[in-house]
């Protein structure tokens, strides 16, 4: 028969059946259980004209079954297809990155994204809270980390291209932060939906908004910066006095406390070298450390990081270019730079995420540029992301082993608004999510078929969107 409501992403097994349930409360009718004959990552969904059973083999994928269960009833005006659906993920982790620091949002705007995501079956929200253009996350004993750090003067308007004495400004301040007690929050309503929270802090580069509310984090203390009101890469990084090693161990063990998932993002990203060579001090500390070139200090970085951390019962996740130094040995990758990178992290044997920038970047323009809002560049169309080959080079089965899941991107450097994340987010999230899930493939013509059924969905949740060419 054919398929009468368009999941996405879609379950491994759907048998449709003739009749409806007729219910007007769905929500409080449907039996829900779990039971241990059930793998611990699978549910079963079954609806009759008698009523709806859940069952699961643990609370994550109770989570599952409930978030496939709130496709279907959305819109059902109270008759509902009868339906056998047994479901699980092929990836245990299938993430959303969202970035808060280059445009703040509030708490109930990131709970809006959390609950489209969980719509989906994504799992994991990765928090970028801390970079140049702004901190967003409280920290005790760091007042001026909020009361600075988390507030830049204003923002650029347009492209940051061409000669620099052309680019405008929007002369307005932008900023914000959340407490710890609004983070708690944040992570309990998210768990509620079945999404663990993955907190980010950039390390030891794009720092220059802690080190504009403290010039000791700096390596010129003298040299007073402010918070970054341009995008791109900025040069000042942390220092490597006691002050910051003290700093980063009050920063991480408090975020740690704040997020009880099992890891915490360091960054590690686009780190420039040209303070450290130009430092005494960064000179200094090569020969205690016995060091002998200067890109091995962003290795004592990550060390610590981890070493920090691991007391807290935590492992780290940075962006691949940690690979460039020493790295602890349970290290979790996220491949960004190439799809080619996937090869040379995991055969080095550290667990890896697919993020690349070629298809899992939400910042590219979804179609030509002059009839789209303003993004950072590049192409990545919906259907670029159903079809995309994450992995370009062939890997071994003990490689692919490694591979724990997959993760779209939005930095928000041209997301001003949340209403723009959510035009920039759908509907390739969607696609995203189907992929993340390891759905029974398809065509395109077919996913987008069931994807035009599935986005009066997202008008129901009230989430903006690009409409399908």
């Amino acid at each position: 028969m054919p398929d009468p409501l368009a999941l996405v992403p879609y379950p491994q097994s759907v048998i449709w059946s003739d009749g409806t349930w007729e219910t007007s409360s769905p929500w409080d009718e449907i039996s829900v259980g779990i039971t241990e004959d059930l793998p611990r990552t699978e549910y079963a969904l079954s609806i009759s004209p008698t009523g709806a059973n859940l069952t699961a083999g643990s609370e994550a994928a109770l989570a599952d079954g409930r978030n496939t269960f709130a496709q279907i009833v959305t819109g059902s005006e109270g008759s509902i297809p009868c339906v056998t659906i047994s479901d699980y993920p092929q990836h245990a982790w299938r993430g959303m990155h969202l970035d808060v620091s280059r445009h703040f949002f509030a708490v109930a705007e990131v709970e809006t994204l959390i609950d489209a995501m969980a719509l989906h079956r994504l799992n994991v929200l990765h928090l970028h809270l801390t970079d140049d253009q702004g901190w967003r996350v409280e920290i005790k004993g760091y007042p001026k980390l909020t009361e600075i750090g988390a507030w830049r003067e204003q923002s650029l308007i347009g492209h940051m291209s061409g000669e620099e004495s052309a680019w405008e400004f929007d002369g307005t301040p932008h900023g914000g932060f959340y407490t710890q007690e609004e983070l708690r929050g944040l992570v309990e309503y998210a768990r509620r939906r079945g999404i663990m929270i993955i907190p980010e802090v950039d390390l030891p580069g794009h720092m220059q908004a802690a080190i504009a509310a403290y010039p000791t984090l700096g390596n010129f203390p003298d040299q007073r910066v402010g918070v970054r009101e341009v995008w791109g890469i900025s040069d000042h990084v942390l220092g490597v006095s006691d002050e910051v090693f003290d700093f980063l161990r009050d920063v991480l063990t408090q975020v740690a406390d704040i997020f009880p998932a099992p890891y915490v993002h360091i960054g590690g990203d686009e780190c420039p070298r040209v303070e450290w060579e130009r430092s005494s001090a960064a000179r200094t500390r090569m020969n205690e450390w016995g060091l002998t070139r200067v890109s091995e200090i962003q290795g004592r970085f990550t060390q610590f990081a981890a070493d920090v951390l691991s007391e807290a019962g935590k492992r780290i996740i940075a962006w691949d270019e940690v690979l460039e130094s020493h790295l602890p040995d349970d290290t979790v990758i996220m491949n960004w730079r190439h799809g080619n990178g996937l090869k040379s992290a995991t055969g080095r044997g550290f667990r890896t995420i697919i993020a690349n920038n070629e298809h899992t970047y939400f910042d590219h323009y979804q179609a030509d540029p002059k009839g789209e809002p303003l993004a950072i560049g590049g192409l990545t169309t919906v259907k670029d992301v159903y079809t995309a080959s994450f992995t370009p080079q062939k890997l071994d089965e003990d490689q692919q082993k490694l591979l724990i899941g997959l993760q779209g991107q939005l930095w928000t450097e041209y997301m001003p608004t949340a209403e723009q994340v959510q035009y920039m987010a759908f509907p390739r999230m969607c696609a995203l999510a189907e992929r993340a899930w390891g759905s029974p493939e398809q065509s395109w013509d077919e996913f987008e078929e069931r994807l035009r059924a599935h986005l009066p969905r997202l008008d129901a949740f009230g989430i903006r969107y690009r409409p399908l060419d």
